[in-house]
């Protein structure tokens, strides 16, 4: 089977199991192809795998598929994983709140740091950056602390690897500035945006850490340099380093 083969076979069975996490009941093949774009037979093939691996039920003399507990316990995980997303969202209002500027959660992905949550400021003056936006590495705070938490040498050849765009008069663009204040950076324990990324913008970042110290994701937050010098970013670390040991202790 080729992978484009797997991928769309993988889509089918997901949809399948949405229909019967809705209609919260047993279900036929015919009622389930009543509501799939699927042929009758490739409905019933998939089923009778999900049934195979543990997913459905029927009874012996049964037509109906039913929920099994493993499905109910893989749909519980994911109710549990929105209550986590629920607090995780209500901690950043709490210190949007506190420091009266907005405030993003941010994890690394293979384009830049992606903004996964995020709270946004009641001031008229303030920079657009949208849920869901994915930012640079090297010029982002979000993304240099991310990148501190990289072992040294892994450190070294992600930014050998990285195109340093200069966004702006301030972006560092030579890997051994970079370097030098990711060092920095790792031992301060937050990260810096001094106008790397958009002129008149600042931002501070500080990590987000699973029960091992593994770095998780970035909690941020930016405004423009004029209602945030440098004197209040360093009074917005320690706030923002207490919604991150929030955000840790609950997703544990």
């Amino acid at each position: 089977m080729s992978n484009d083969s797997r991928i769309a076979t993988n889509l089918r069975t997901l949809l399948i199991l949405e229909i019967f996490a809705s209609a919260g009941k047993a279900l036929s093949a015919k009622e389930v192809h009543a509501e799939i774009d699927l042929p009758y037979q490739t409905v019933h093939r998939l089923l009778v795998a999900l049934e195979s691996e543990g997913f459905l039920i029927r009874g012996a003399n049964e037509k109906k598929f039913r929920a099994t507990r493993r499905l109910r316990l893989m749909a519980s995980g994911l109710l549990n994983m929105s209550h986590i997303h629920m607090l995780r969202h209500q901690i950043l209002k709490d210190v949007a709140a506190k420091t009266r500027e907005t405030v993003n959660y941010v994890v690394p992905q293979d384009s830049g740091m992606h903004y996964l949550d995020r709270v946004e400021t009641d001031w008229a003056f303030r920079v657009q950056l949208p849920r869901g936006s994915n930012v640079p590495f090297h010029c982002t705070a979000s993304g240099k602390i991310f990148m501190s938490s990289l072992k040294k040498a892994i450190r070294i050849g992600f930014v050998d690897r990285l195109r340093l765009k200069g966004e702006t008069a301030n972006t560092l663009t030579e890997k051994g500035r970079l370097l030098e204040e990711l060092a920095l950076t790792k031992k301060r324990g937050f990260a810096l945006d001094n106008e790397e990324f958009m002129d008149g913008m600042v931002a501070i970042a500080v990590p987000v850490l699973d029960s091992q110290k593994r770095f998780m994701g970035a909690l941020a937050t930016h405004g423009p340099k004029s209602r945030m010098p440098y004197e209040r970013l360093l009074e917005y670390r320690k706030i923002l380093a207490e919604g991150a040991a929030q955000i840790s202790r609950s997703m544990f």
